[in-house]
């Protein structure tokens, strides 16, 4: 994936935890030398399948947007200092959407007005457009006829009161860009939106950053695969899982960790849990490295007995970039990078929390910004709003905070409520949420109705 390896800074590397933002200016330093580095892949993508990757070239305006002076209101092309004079206008012929002005027609003189439809090019010698429901027809005079499809003796006036600026209720011709302009930056993500606009521009396909591959590896003797079970009749369980024994658990880290890689723009790798035995997490860690340019662990990062990450990475030679994070939840957090071998480049690793919640929420703070440095994106910024709280909140300062809310986005503004949850570990609270409250490490207390921070899910 990677076609150069930017260079491992050791600069700000420590053993003591870091402050929150300390730990988001390393990892935006990573994803600076990842970029500047080229490190990332590009192929070639029809418009549709290039939706959410993003561009590794410049979007070029194939000629002036709009090409013409685009009318933007049914009515009447005219010259707007005719209107002035309060006399009426002939109408002396009919342009629609899509249809040229005849190059036999004369431009329009003074005292003649063209029925317009939206979408169409404003006639030359026209300068405005009388809006429909502004204007009101009769049948009365006489004078020169332009085109077959006008109607004879109609004339046009305002309404009474009724004044018209030159250029109103028209788009002038390359006032949205010019020909040769660049409309969209190599990094941009590509939505529907951008999509829209490259097909504006006649695009049948786009050069695109691929989508970086992440291996996920889950660790624990407790941990149960789905697919290992046994096979049980449909009819015993339907699409739920057999029963395990209960000092164990369902694999879910990994699971959310491909969940959320995918919904960043990547291609996630499961991986089988590993044990808590160096051994064995070793091989499974290589299996990482060799699969893809960043692995993601969840578990064996705290202090425990058997949190094994660490030991396993410094084994390898690994450049940590910090190893833990004052926050909560996710404060064990571990990012580094593991020097090239003769078989494989240097690669990226996060060690994320074995709590799930703990690990969903340094997924996107941390390893969502490298996924998306990894796929060419160059200003990613978090998923963050502001809103009302909706009641007081103490806190103990030190740490920065994630706490599950639910973001209520009320047409005035939107309002934030905590969800009561029994910890890192309630993936029950944490799914009835749909954003998390930041709370900075120096705060105590936060008042109701206060603004605050959010990020979203």
């Amino acid at each position: 994936m990677q076609k150069n390896q930017p260079p491992i800074s050791s600069s700000r590397v420590t053993d003591a935890p870091v402050s929150f933002a300390e730990a988001s200016s390393i990892v935006a330093e990573q994803c600076a030398a990842i970029l500047a580095a080229h490190a990332c892949e590009t192929i070639r993508c029809e418009l549709f399948r290039a939706l959410g990757r993003r561009l590794a070239a410049p979007l070029i305006a194939d000629r002036d947007q709009p090409p013409f002076p685009r009318v933007t209101r049914d009515g009447f092309a005219v010259r707007a200092r005719d209107l002035a004079t309060g006399m009426p206008l002939r109408v002396v012929g009919q342009l629609r959407a899509g249809e040229p002005w005849p190059s036999e027609n004369p431009p329009l003189v003074t005292g003649e007005a063209v029925e317009i439809m939206t979408g169409a090019p404003l006639p030359p010698g026209a300068d405005a457009v009388l809006m429909v429901e502004h204007a009101q027809e009769n049948q009365r005079g006489s004078g020169r006829d332009i085109g077959a499809k006008a109607p004879l003796q109609r004339f046009v006036l305002p309404h009474a009161g009724r004044t018209l600026a030159a250029g109103e209720n028209v788009v002038s011709q390359g006032s949205e860009a010019r020909r040769g302009d660049v409309l969209l930056e190599p990094g941009s993500r590509l939505g529907p939106e951008q999509v829209a606009l490259a097909a504006s521009c006649g695009y049948l396909s786009l050069s695109v950053y691929a989508k970086p591959n992440v291996a996920i590896l889950a660790t624990g003797d407790e941990l149960v695969e789905a697919s290992a079970q046994p096979s049980l009749s449909e009819a015993s369980f339907g699409d739920r899982q057999p029963p395990i024994p209960s000092h164990r658990i369902y694999d879910s880290n990994s699971h959310a960790l491909a969940a959320l890689a995918h919904q960043t723009g990547a291609t996630a790798l499961r991986q089988p849990p590993a044990l808590d035995r160096l051994d064995d997490l070793n091989a499974s860690i290589r299996q990482g490295l060799h699969a893809a340019p960043l692995l993601l662990l969840t578990g064996g990062v705290s202090m425990g007995k058997f949190d094994l990450v660490e030991e396993a990475f410094a084994g390898m030679g690994a450049e940590f970039f910090f190893t833990g994070v004052r926050m909560q939840p996710g404060k064990p957090v571990v990012f580094g990078r593991v020097p090239a071998t003769d078989d494989r480049p240097a690669r990226y690793f996060f060690g994320l929390p074995g709590n799930p919640v703990s690990a969903m929420v340094t997924f996107r703070v941390f390893v969502e910004p490298l996924l998306a440095a990894l796929a060419g994106e160059r200003n990613w910024q978090p998923n963050i709003a502001l809103a009302k709280l909706a009641s007081e909140l103490r806190s103990k300062p030190g740490l920065t905070r994630f706490l599950p809310a639910h973001l209520d986005a009320s047409p005035q503004v939107p309002t934030a409520t905590p969800i009561r949850t029994q910890g890192s570990g309630d993936l029950a609270a944490n799914a009835r949420a749909n954003c998390y409250l930041i709370v900075p490490d120096d705060c105590e207390v936060l008042a109701s109705d206060r603004m605050v921070r959010v990020l979203l899910s």
